[in-house]
């Protein structure tokens, strides 16, 4: 979307006042007087905002030179991090001292209330050991699995009719959409069906919370939103009205939701799988903690799953063998049908497990393409990191799984090769890394609940699309690259088109 913008002058004016303190503070970093060992001054947050559409790439340049260094800002300085040495340390040795805060709790709660994502303390605790129960249990889990089968079955329908009329897809809006009904079946137990169009309310509500979510990741960079919002003005009364729409929404399903539970509270054919119904199970009724806690769960599942696949299948076009190679082992595992509903049906749990190879090349996408490429927390008290350098108080510190994917000194010379193998024994099994050196999905007391759940809708998703269709880039010359998000988007999309497979596994008019 487009963000109302500042006069110019005022805009340059307000740069070259920052600059111009970062500068003053470069200086003072300098004195010999000032105590405490700090981590190298690689910049100012000046320098970011000039190289923010290649964010990710100038950061990673940063890090090759400094494991950990900082930034100056106009009130802290910003501590990033890619030893991880230093992210065991925050995020789990000394985690009590990094946390959410109020810097980031501001930002997050007008969308996200008192969800998982932006509380710590009693509140965080008691939802993550709620959410950690359910997310365990056999029953979300073959709920999950079945609602996965079923959406990825449709999203193939859709891809088919395109191979059919030999037109290019645009693949990651289409996997935005079916992710985004997926986790909305497993959450609240409702078809959004986003990808056909069909629940009117049900895309209003889904392009008003990603108009929500973009207009709070914009705040990140908007040191005038505060403003904006105090006066509804650009921006923040659009968020304003866009949260709104949403809060109804899905505030409308929970009493829908509470009132079918009372119904049925002796009726156990009414026993359902997803997460809504689960809470209520447990006499969790307050609508408010259930609405933040549902929008938490819908945006961790929604974006993230979709754009680690849309980098995986741009890195199998790039590299078809490893593409012919997955597809082998998915048609061996599976015994693959005729139709896509009975191809999806043939994905059970064991046909998952012998899938190691593609496990491992979604992994091997993940480290060079992740999810979430920056997270960070507050330092809550002044702080030594084991690199011996001092952290202060009010600090921002954050770990960057983008660039932590391309430093050699983790991942040996070929760290920039998309290489599959590397998270192979010599068996041909998957062999994990520490999560402090993969941190696609955090790690420490915060490590993400549903890893377990994003690999496992990755495989199914993969195993029907690759199962039956072989992919090329539609334009082989177009550079593809990310946008700057707090979620590693494709800038623009990504352009496929699809070639059906014999039975034999071979591509039609490829």
């Amino acid at each position: 979307m487009d963000f109302p913008s500042l006069p110019i002058p005022f805009i340059a004016t307000t740069l070259a006042v920052i600059l111009a303190i970062c500068i003053i503070k470069i200086i003072a970093g300098r004195s010999p007087e000032k105590k405490g060992r700090y981590h190298p001054i690689a910049g100012t947050v000046f320098h970011q905002l000039l190289n923010f559409k290649r964010l990710h790439h100038h950061m990673t340049e940063l890090a090759s030179k400094h494991k950990t260094y900082r930034l100056l800002g106009l009130f802290r300085s910003e501590v990033y991090t890619a030893d991880p040495a230093n992210v065991e340390y925050f995020l789990k040795t000394n985690f009590a001292n990094y946390g959410k805060a109020w810097y980031h709790y501001n930002i997050l709660t007008d969308l996200l209330g008192d969800g998982i994502f932006t509380v710590d303390g009693e509140k965080w605790r008691h939802q993550r050991k709620l959410s950690s129960y359910e997310f365990s249990t056999k029953i979300l889990r073959d709920f999950s699995s079945a609602v996965f089968r079923s959406n990825a079955a449709k999203l193939a329908q859709i891809v088919s009719v395109a191979a059919t009329s030999k037109q290019a897809i645009e693949i990651q809006d289409l996997f935005m959409k079916s992710t985004l009904d997926s986790v909305f079946k497993v959450v609240l137990g409702v078809e959004l069906d986003t990808m056909c169009g069909t629940y009117e309310e049900g895309t209003q509500f889904s392009n008003s919370f990603d108009e929500a979510s973009a207009i709070t990741m914009y705040r990140y960079m908007d040191c005038f939103w505060k403003i904006k919002r105090f006066l509804n003005i650009g921006s923040e009364a659009v968020l304003r009205d866009r949260v709104k729409v949403v809060d109804e929404f899905v505030y409308k399903l929970i009493r829908s939701k509470i009132e079918l539970v009372r119904k049925s509270v002796n009726d156990s054919s009414m026993k359902k799988g997803d997460v809504l119904s689960r809470f209520l199970e447990l006499k969790e009724t307050d609508p408010k903690y259930l609405k933040d806690i549902i929008l938490s769960f819908i945006i961790a599942g929604k974006d993230t799953t979709a754009t680690t696949l849309s980098w995986f299948l741009y890195m199998l076009c790039k590299h078809p063998l490893i593409q012919e190679k997955i597809a082998l082992e998915i048609r061996e595992a599976t015994k693959l049908k005729d139709s896509f509903d009975e191809v999806a049906a043939s994905i059970t749990e064991e046909a998952l497990d012998k899938m190691q190879y593609l496990h491992a090349a979604l992994t091997e996408t993940l480290r060079l393409y992740p999810a979430v490429p920056l997270d960070g927390k507050l330092c809550l008290s002044d702080d030594t990191w084991p690199d011996g350098f001092s952290v202060r108080k009010g600090n921002l510190v954050a770990y960057q799984p983008y660039a932590m994917g391309r430093m050699k000194y983790l991942w040996g010379e070929d760290a920039e090769d998309f290489r599959p193998e590397r998270w192979l024994d010599e068996f041909g099994n998957f062999r994990p890394e520490s999560p402090f050196k993969f941190t696609a999905f955090q790690a420490g007391p915060r490590i993400c609940l549903g890893k377990e759940f994003a690999y496992r809708q990755m495989k199914i998703f993969s195993a029907v699309l690759l199962g039956g269709f072989m992919f090329k880039l539609s334009d082989e010359k177009k550079t593809v690259n990310y946008k700057t998000m707090l979620t590693l988007h494709i800038d623009g999309g990504l352009h496929l088109c699809a070639f059906r497979r014999l039975r034999h596994g071979s591509p039609i008019d490829a």
